[in-house]
């Protein structure tokens, strides 16, 4: 039986005493029409999901023929992947006012509709800033296929299935990044970078068709805010897209020995700092970003863990490649095949997770799930960063394995902890902040170990070369080894000398990158260990705020 429900505001005192039977109010639940299809909804979503994750990581691979085929310079078509993410990143938490303003089911279809329509203009652009434009248009688009998506979820499905549904749909936000490379890889050995783009056409129908025909928006979410919050936007735009720009160039310009990413650190950090302070004043009557429901223990907790989790899995996407092409000499193809085992073991994981924690009364407790993801997650990293460069496809995949098992125990858990305890109208702005806190823990993460796996190869290459001195029994022994085979094989003595010197060299070069992506291992390791704390803000399973509760 559908309870009334107060406009957004009203106690729950008021809502009883104002109570009109004549004209109820429909419940923070969707209709029946609905609820009879929410499974086809799910998939609708789901499929979008995947769409604009799998685009966050599939161009990487294809960079180089673009920037053959464009006639641009490496830094200069990183911007193709940084466009993306930048507008994404500022668009993600607006995404619950633009849900307010054109209603639920019009902004996920425009949103839908907009990145197919990027994504053909990507694939058909015949030069760098066509490309890069429409790679902005695309991301923003593309915000409100995770946010709204996730957030719409919450709602239409009942919380005794949040469980499994989260599960499903959380498989794509975590396996699409892990298969991106390797599809993307396939797609442009094949064919053409352009089909990259275009493959995103016919997912993007399917989804459009299935949101359309089976999602509506419930009486209780058709209203409109009486105001524009003009100056959080401002503020949110300018601080989110300077600090994505200093986490995305900030290596490439010696970070804050450039002017500029100095000054737009600075202006992203005043900005941030003066949008927190107007959006929680009491002067902003229709802020754009609600950060009250920030109050919700929990939600803060799974945000807190969030970027741990967004510093872990993207920068650990990042670095693998990196380091298995670099210092284990795989080729792309055996890069992905790598990883395909984890992402698979993350899938399992996640629904084992979702079936865990489905029903009224789930099996286990939500906590204890992320707490076993957690010393998962610590015992792959502890493996990948004690690797040598003896390793095999086989270390590096039975690490990855362990790692994928650690994700899938984590973000279901997590995600559903973090809205059991929320409104269903809270939902929309809780979701915003999540992906957001994924998402900026992601590019920290790649901004962090990316500087921090290139100075610790500098520090152990003087360290290792503090070894290298020619009464030393060991050098000798390589260096008269070396000379004796490049001498066999034709060279003269002095000739045989010099190169024996430069692959020594390169020698102590592979084994100082060698420890310096074992440290990021262990970076990310620790960055957990300091995170974990957050698992004890998080509420006992079944313990919702009364809102939450009537909302059901």
């Amino acid at each position: 039986m559908a309870t009334e429900v107060a406009p957004v505001g009203a106690s729950a005192a008021g809502v009883r005493a104002t109570a009109r039977p004549a004209a109820p109010v429909a419940a923070p639940s969707d209709d029946a029409d609905v609820h009879q299809y929410r499974w086809w909804i799910l998939l609708g979503l789901i499929t979008a999901a995947i769409m604009e994750v799998l685009d966050t990581t599939i161009v990487n691979v294809a960079l180089p023929q673009m920037a053959g085929n464009l006639g641009a310079t490496f830094d200069e078509i990183g911007w193709v992947a940084t466009g993306y993410i930048l507008s994404n990143v500022v668009v993600l938490p607006m995404t619950a006012f633009f849900t307010a303003t054109f209603g639920r089911k019009n902004y996920l279809t425009f949103s839908i509709t907009l990145f197919a329509v990027a994504s053909f203009l990507c694939g058909t652009s015949h030069s760098l800033i066509e490309l890069v434009t429409w790679r902005v248009v695309q991301g923003a688009g593309g915000a409100a296929l995770l946010s709204t998506a996730q957030a719409t979820l919450r709602q239409v499905f009942p919380r005794e299935q949040q469980g499994m549904v989260q599960a499903l749909f959380i498989l794509g936000i975590i396996v699409a990044p892990t298969l991106g490379p390797t599809l993307g890889g396939w797609i442009t050995d094949n064919y053409t970078w352009n089909w990259i783009f275009f493959i995103n056409i016919p997912i993007a129908a399917l989804s459009i068709f299935l949101v359309t025909t089976f999602l509506h928006d419930p009486p209780w979410m058709k209203h409109k805010p009486e105001g524009i919050d003009i100056f959080g936007i401002s503020l949110l735009t300018v601080g989110l897209a300077s600090l994505q720009y200093v986490l995305e160039e900030g290596k490439r310009y010696d970070w804050f020995q450039d002017k500029t990413i100095t000054r737009l650190a600075v202006l992203s950090g005043v900005c941030l700092t003066v949008m927190i302070w107007w959006e929680l004043t009491r002067r902003n009557p229709h802020p754009i970003v609600n950060f009250r429901v920030l109050k919700n223990r929990q939600l803060s907790g799974s945000i807190f863990l969030f970027i741990a989790l967004g510093f872990g899995l993207y920068g650990g996407v990042f670095i693998f490649p990196l380091f298995t092409q670099t210092i284990l000499n795989f080729t792309p193809t055996e890069t992905g095949l790598a990883l395909l085992p984890g992402g698979l073991a993350t899938a399992l994981a996640a629904l084992i997770c979702g079936r865990l924690l489905n029903g009224a009364r789930p099996l286990v407790d939500g906590r204890i799930l992320i707490a076993l993801g957690v010393a998962i997650f610590l015992v792959a990293m502890w493996r990948l960063g004690h690797l040598t460069t003896a390793a095999g496809e086989p270390d590096a995949r039975a690490a990855l394995l362990v790692r994928g098992l650690g994700l899938g125990f984590l973000f279901t858990p997590i995600n559903n902890v973090a809205y059991g305890a929320l409104d269903p109208r809270d939902a929309q702005q809780a979701s915003g902040l999540i992906n957001l806190a994924r998402q900026l823990g992601g590019s920290f993460g790649i901004a962090i170990l990316n500087t921090y796996v290139t100075s610790q190869t500098q520090f152990h290459r003087v360290d290792l070369l503090t070894n290298v001195y020619p009464y030393n029994p060991a050098v000798v022994q390589r260096l008269h080894a070396l000379t004796g085979g490049l001498i066999a094989h034709g060279y003269t003595a002095l000739e045989a000398q010099r190169a024996a010197l430069g692959v020594l060299d390169g020698m102590v070069m592979r084994q100082a990158s060698m420890l310096s992506y074992n440290d990021a291992w262990m970076m990310i390791l620790l960055s957990f260990v300091i995170a974990s704390p957050a698992i004890l803000l998080l509420g006992k399973p079944g313990k919702r705020s009364a809102a939450a509760a009537e909302g059901h």
